[in-house]
Order: structure tokens, then C-alpha cells, then sequence
């Protein structure tokens, strides 16, 4: 059994809408994949500082876990941004530059928890134009900074995320600005299928560097509905029946997806939306995302912050032979997940997780925000990768 890490998972919903034998049609196919992911793929491979990122087997957490095989996608080096967000809002920006003969006179903007954000920001600088952020009450001065670092204005909201989703729009729409959003809602579809189809990349890239062998089970982050259905529209669109079993993990005070699939249709968390997995401390699915996820992921399940507090710890002072990772307090929920579910002997039996299961979690996120990193682990970022470089 672990020595840490562990803990109850708080909630767990089969989604009784699930269908493994339906196909990936037409319906999907209008969301994501096909044409869209091709040029995806082909545009962001083609930019300066590209490479996979690096896939890491936990062979000792396995063990404990009682599993056959643990995979650990670590977004935390993408691009430089420490996080896998570069891949959908630098993207989408990029589309919309190339529409445009003057790049100068673009504005995009977009509300964030400070990682989509970096993502618009950085795109912005790269493609020659003008940013605008909105972040709502509880993003951290540490996220506000990283963002400005690219060159955007940020403008602080009161509210909790969706609060800041509306002012931003309302702001777009009063200046002519262009949003460029990772939630889609009614009338704004376009560019966040930009923004979940870049997601996408780093799944062909696990399973290249797991040389093709499919894993069992996906653990994969909530938050409002795009990576998660990023992940399930891929492994659906190539691998029909045969994909794996997808698990969207959540914060058990932000969990409007479970809330969802429990209610058969798009479901609303009020409140402050107080948890530390702050990327994904969202109350309200993207519409377009819940169109991939009401068919193709197969649990929900929250979890409480404390659990993935521990999995930050476990990965930064892991047991031999594994190694030592750097993992956000966002970036290791599907992780902790996993921890739950597997040493909660009613939560594993329904999952069929077993001495022969093969899961994939991705490291969405590094130390996005350093000072919180330091206080939950102890110590820098810095100083856990020179650990493991010495090893």
C-alpha cells in the first residue's frame, strides 16, 4: 500500500450514455479529428522548439498500486510554458492570424486560472499580436506574472472563473476583440475546436513512445470538458471499441462534468469554486466538449484536494526506481485519481483495474505557479529535477 498519497475518492458515476460500439461519426467528426487534426498536427510540429514530451514509466508506484503498468505523459516542459496548454490557445491564435493580412491589428483575449492564458499570451507574441487577459479573484499574482511575461495586459475580475469567461466576453464584444476560449458555449463554437484539437498531439505522442501498445485506462483531468474530449475523440476516432476505458477525474468542489453525466445533460456549480487544482476549478462544461464526452468517457469521479496535494509530494519523493517528477497541483489530478481508485477496493473493482491494467495519466502541468509549489512539496522545482539528474 502507498505510504502516502491515498485518500477517498469522493464521488464515482458510470455515464449510463457511454457507448463503446458507437461509432465515431459524422456528429464527432464535425467536432474534432479528420481533416482538423491533420492540420493541427502538421502546423504545430512545425514550431521552432517542438518535440514530445517525455513519457515516464512508474514501474514502483505500480507495484504498490497493484497494477501492471503506470505511464506519466509530463506536459511540464511544453514549449516552455510548463504546462500542455501551448498546444490549444497558441494554436487557435495561429488560425486566426493566418486568416488576417494585418496580425497588428488583431486583439485576442480569454479568461484563465493563469495556464490557458500563458498559452493565448505566448501565441500572441509569436504571431505578432495584441493579448488581453482576464483572470478572476483567486489566481495568483505567481500566474498573473507568468502571463504579463509574454507581453499581455491583465485585467483581475471579481468572481470565481466563469465569472471572468463573462466579463471577458462582454469586454470582447463592447472593443471588437477576439476571443480565444478553451470552453465553447451557445454562438462560440469555432475557436475552441481549435483549441481542443491541438490537445490532441499529445496522445499520438504517448502512445508512439509506448510503441503502440494501448493502454487500458485513461485517467484525464476535467476542468470544463476540452482536454478531456480531446483525449476520448482521438482514441474514439482511431480506435473505436478498443479504446480504453476514459476516467475524467475533477475536484470534488468543481465537478460540473460528474454533475453532468449524472443528470444525462450540461450541469452548473455555483460558488467560489475553492479548491487548489485551480486549473480546474471551473463550474460550468463546455457545450462542445460535453458533445464528445456524453458518448465517449466512461466514469467521472471527484476527488478531495488533499489527495492531489499528496501526489505532488509522491511524485517529487517517489520510491525507486522511479523517478522524481514536477507536477502542478492541476497537472497531477488524473494521477491522484488514480491513487484513489485504486486503493478504494469498490472504486478499483468498478474501474476493472487489476494486476494487468496499463494506465496512462497526464502531468498536464508543471510548477505553473513556483511558490505554491515550494510550500506544498517542500522544495523547488529546481531542486527536485537535480535530484534526478544525479540519480
Amino acid at each position: 500500500m502507498p505510504r502516502s498519497g491515498t485518500g477517498s475518492v469522493t464521488a464515482l458515476v458510470r455515464n449510463r450514455t457511454a457507448d463503446p460500439a458507437r461509432p465515431y461519426g459524422t456528429a464527432e467528426l464535425a467536432i474534432l479529428g479528420g481533416d482538423r487534426y491533420a492540420r493541427a498536427r502538421q502546423v504545430i510540429t512545425g514550431w521552432p522548439g517542438y518535440g514530445p514530451t517525455p513519457l515516464h514509466a512508474l514501474p514502483r508506484l505500480a507495484a504498490l498500486l497493484r497494477i501492471g503498468r503506470i505511464h506519466y505523459k509530463d506536459e511540464s516542459e511544453r514549449f516552455g510554458l510548463k504546462s500542455f496548454k501551448a498546444l490549444g490557445g497558441a494554436y487557435a491564435v495561429s488560425r486566426l492570424v493566418a486568416r488576417l493580412r494585418d496580425p497588428a491589428a488583431l486583439t485576442v483575449t480569454s479568461a484563465t486560472d493563469g495556464n490557458h492564458g500563458r498559452s493565448v499570451a505566448w501565441g500572441a507574441r509569436q504571431f505578432g499580436c495584441r493579448c488581453v487577459i482576464f483572470v478572476h479573484a483567486n489566481v495568483s499574482a505567481a500566474r498573473v506574472a507568468a502571463i504579463e511575461h509574454y507581453g499581455a495586459e491583465v485585467r483581475r475580475v471579481p468572481g470565481n472563473y466563469d465569472d471572468s469567461v463573462r466579463d471577458a466576453a462582454r469586454v470582447a464584444s463592447e472593443n471588437g476583440w477576439t476571443i480565444v476560449s478553451d470552453t465553447s458555449y451557445r454562438g462560440y463554437a469555432d475557436i475552441p475546436r481549435d483549441v481542443m484539437q491541438g490537445y490532441a498531439i499529445l496522445m499520438e505522442e504517448a502512445l508512439a513512445q509506448a510503441g503502440g501498445v494501448l493502454p487500458t485506462h485513461v485517467f484525464a483531468q476535467g476542468g470544463v470538458g476540452g482536454f478531456a474530449a480531446a483525449l476520448t475523440a482521438y482514441l474514439w476516432e482511431h480506435y473505436g471499441a478498443s479504446r480504453p476505458s476514459i476516467i475524467v477525474v475533477e475536484p470534488e468542489r468543481a465537478d460540473c462534468l460528474l454533475r453532468s453525466a449524472r443528470a444525462g445533460a450540461p450541469q452548473k456549480v455555483d460558488g467560489d469554486l475553492d479548491t487548489v487544482m485551480a486549473g480546474l476549478a471551473c463550474g460550468e462544461p463546455s457545450l462542445l466538449a460535453w458533445e464528445i464526452l456524453k458518448h465517449g468517457a466512461d466514469f467521472f469521479m471527484s476527488i478531495p484536494d488533499e489527495v492531489a496535494l499528496n501526489a505532488m509530494r509522491r511524485l517529487a519523493d517517489p520510491e525507486a526506481p522511479d523517478v522524481a517528477i514536477v507536477g502542478g497541483e492541476s497537472g497531477v489530478a488524473g494521477l491522484a485519481g488514480l491513487i484513489c481508485a485504486a486503493t478504494d477496493e469498490t472504486a478499483r473493482g468498478t474501474l476493472g483495474l487489476h494486476a494487468g491494467s496499463r494506465v496512462l495519466v497526464i502531468g498536464t502541468e508543471g510548477d505553473t505557479d513556483p511558490d505554491v509549489y515550494e510550500r506544498v512539496v517542500g522544495r523547488s522545482a529546481a531542486s527536485v529535477l537535480a535530484a534526478r539528474a544525479h540519480l
